[in-house]
């Protein structure tokens, strides 16, 4: 070797990871430099060990900042990571050269996070763009893979060339800090000549070759680095994911199908036939059918749409246009799962338990392996039953990651539409960048136990508003944290006790009877929170008629909902004068005309529902609603109060001929321009009904029931004065069997 061999790659390419081994393999260096922070030195023979299972990232933090990070990640198909394979593999020493991360992070503004920095990348030069429309090609990704990963030869002499050609034309090309870092890159290869003479080899971005072929004097760089802002940081190894390789992130070089790239990489011959039988295999897995003559004659078109566009090889675009059109029958619908599980994939990498990490992080992972809870990079959705020991300790670690802002898991409607409380479902992917959520918690304490509950405290300080303390009591129940409760709920009973805001009230109340619900599933002492929820009942209880008068549209539908939630709330609570003193409520407020309409209407549902009112009742204060004297517009409100939300209301009318007759001669009787205010409104009410009930209505409508007509007249087919038993009977033997009963015949 004469002089340093410089290996201008594109990261993340599998042409260029192929040619440095060669390069390699021939040149034989005695060291081996790689465009990477100096600090990721100490943690390269990590690279040799077993479980270390790449596509894995180098995760730089400020110590005392840990969301100010930045990754340097790493794929199988990655140069860097076959040149770091190389060098530990013949005993050559590993060096880091680029600009150390205790600078780099040092110069970032405090409110730059990395993907601020990815934004920025955006008005840079993209030397491979410009190169690939100087070519004549529309694909920067399309011209890459003619030139260089569909041919064998080594093309880092003509690539450097066309840099230097570049770097002519836009000097820096808008990466400012590209003078600092070259500059500390080229005394790095200065100080390797001289310890082990001109056998060096130095593996990085092309862009930067022509800056490290030029003559510059050693006092020029240094004069570059002088004053730099420096930091403490930390580093260590974390696993990345295809997917994130898919962004500009970390080196600057995201790239649109890293799945590809990979099987252009580990396969050995045959790429296009070997990817289309993963392709087939796919597509079986989804129920579609494919055949091997299906496999054989999209390989036959892809080949021929390269020859036809002058490729050397099919390529992603060519393999694309024959899956759409031989294996996807010319659907674009099965393409979408395509990418998405071969052309980016769903590959998350695995580093060794040596790898330095805070100790939160190693808390974490002890918990993840004791609960059997793997990360992984695909979404995945996981129930869990709280009846159970280990699902209930899976369940209080999710909550309390999500307390600290780790967002791993997110709960989520069950698929098997169970509501019960013993039930909970949870939807799991793991990002890279939870890592760095992982450093920022580290702030809270060693363990995630004693974290959550630092986290809670200070939350439940910082809370200013009611609703959020009562939530935050609520989240320390389900992820189980008795030391950070009885701090919650002294925060929480001093501003009960000071706020008098009676919507304020209200909203909390639902939250705080939950966690009540929540402690009792898992076994929680919670008699200070219900203390607590009974006297937020009770101030409710005074203060809601007067908060109730005067309100306008917007006002009126908020606290319908705040109604809606107490009253839910009450009905968990197991006190029974509490619900008696809730219903006495409930009939002030039905029955006082200076309360909105449909506040007056939903509080006649409910008492309708629970049984405190008979039919003759509701009949009576519907026909007070709908009097001629009030106007049509509250008339409105108070209908869909009433039988609006979709929560029954349709089947109500449906069932009782009077309602029904009360609103239809109502609505008849509106005149042309006050029917014009409130069809929207009774458009809205009505539209929340499945089809089957308005069609139901609409017949019974078109029928005629009369308002007049007494009760079970039997004009109305379908409705009768009594019940008719034997049709009942034949119901209960299905009733039976769905409660577990056996399908036995009778009602008895």
């Amino acid at each position: 070797m004469t002089g340093p061999l410089l290996l201008g790659v594109r990261h993340h390419g599998p042409g260029s990871a192929r040619a440095v081994r060669r390069a390699l393999d021939a040149a034989r260096p005695r060291a081996v430099l790689i465009e990477g922070p100096p600090e990721a030195d100490a943690l390269v023979p990590l690279a040799a060990e077993e479980d270390m299972r790449p596509p894995v990232a180098l995760l730089a933090h400020v110590v005392d900042e840990p969301g100010k990070s930045a990754f340097w990640p790493f794929a199988e198909f990655s140069p860097e990571w076959v040149a770091v394979r190389w060098a530990l593999a013949h005993e050559a020493p590993v060096r880091f050269i680029d600009l150390p991360a205790a600078h780099s992070l040092a110069m970032r503004e405090p409110e730059e996070p990395e993907e601020a920095v990815e934004a920025a990348e955006d008005v840079r030069v993209d030397p491979l763009r410009v190169l690939a429309e100087t070519a004549g090609y529309d694909d920067a990704e399309r011209w890459w893979e003619d030139v260089v990963e569909h041919r064998e030869g080594d093309a880092f002499a003509a690539l450097g060339e066309a840099m230097g050609a570049l770097r002519e034309s836009y000097g820096d090309g808008g990466h400012d800090r590209d003078p600092e870092r070259e500059a500390h890159m080229r005394l790095q290869v200065r100080a390797a000549v001289r310890e082990f003479g001109d056998s060096v080899a130095v593996v990085c971005g092309a862009w930067h070759v022509p800056a490290l072929r030029r003559k510059t004097t050693v006092a020029a760089d240094r004069a570059l680095l002088k004053g730099l802002p420096k930091a403490k940081v930390d580093m260590t190894w974390v696993p990345w994911t295809h997917r994130r390789l898919a962004r500009a992130s970390g080196y600057g070089a995201g790239i649109e199908s890293p799945g590809w790239y990979g099987h252009l990489f580990s396969v050995p011959d045959r790429p296009v036939e070997r990817w289309l039988t993963k392709v087939a295999g796919l597509l079986r897995d989804e129920d579609r059918i494919v055949s091997s003559a299906h496999v054989i004659e999209a390989v036959r078109l892809a080949e021929s749409l390269a020859v036809m566009r002058g490729r050397p090889l099919a390529g992603l675009t060519e393999t694309i246009d024959a899956v759409r059109a031989v294996l996807c029958e010319g659907s674009d619908v099965p393409l979408s799962l395509i990418h998405d599980k071969l052309v980016v994939g769903d590959v998350l990498g695995e580093v060794p338990e040596a790898a330095p990490a805070v100790p939160l992080q190693r808390d974490l992972t002890r918990q993840q392996r004791t609960l059997r809870l793997k990360p992984a990079a695909a979404e995945k959705e996981m129930d869990l039953d709280l009846r159970g020991d280990t699902d209930v300790a899976r369940s209080r670690l999710l909550h309390r990651l999500r307390l600290l802002g780790v967002a791993w898991g997110e709960p989520a409607r069950s698929a098997r539409g169970s509501t019960g409380t013993f039930r909970e479902t949870w939807r799991l992917r793991w990002e890279p960048e939870l890592s760095v959520r992982v450093a920022e918690a580290g702030v809270w304490g060693t363990t995630v136990l004693a974290a959550a509950a630092a986290k809670a405290q200070a939350d439940a300080v910082a809370a200013t508003a009611l609703a959020d303390v009562t939530a935050l009591a609520e989240r320390c129940l389900l992820a189980g944290l008795p030391d950070a409760l009885p701090v919650v709920m002294r925060i929480l009973a001093d501003r009960a006790a000071l706020d008098t805001d009676v919507g304020h009230l209200a909203q909390a109340l639902p939250a705080l009877v939950r966690a009540l619900r929540y402690g009792d599933v898992r076994g929680t002492d919670t008699g200070a929170l219900a203390e607590v929820a009974t006297g937020l009942a009770e101030r409710v209880f005074v203060g809601l008629p007067p908060a109730c008068a005067g309100l306008d549209t917007d006002a009126a539908d908020r606290m319908r909902g705040h109604i809606d939630g107490v009253h839910s709330a009450v009905g968990l609570l197991a006190d029974a004068a509490l619900r008696e003193r809730w219903r006495a409520v409930l009939r002030t407020l039905a029955a006082r005309d200076s309360v909105a309409g449909v506040v007056r209407g939903r509080c006649a549902r409910i008492l309708l529902d629970e049984g405190a009112l008979d039919d003759d009742g509701a009949a009576r204060l519907m026909g007070l609603a709908l009097s001629p004297g009030t106007p049509p517009g509250e008339a409105a409100a108070w209908i869909e109060g009433f039988v609006g939300g979709g929560a029954g209301g349709g089947l109500l009318l449906v069932h009782d001929e009077r309602l029904l007759g009360l609103v239809d001669a109502w609505l008849t009787g509106v005149s042309g321009t006050a029917f014009t205010d409130v069809l929207p409104l009774l458009r809205r009410t009505f539209s929340a009904y499945e089809s089957g009930v308005r069609r139901s209505l609409g017949e019974l409508v078109r029928r005629g029931p009369a308002a007049s007509a007494p009760a079970g007249a039997g004009g109305v087919s379908g409705f009768a004065d009594e019940l008719d038993l034997d049709r009942a009977d034949a119901v209960v033997p299905v009733v039976r069997m769905l409660l577990g009963a056996g399908a036995g015949v009778g009602a008895g």
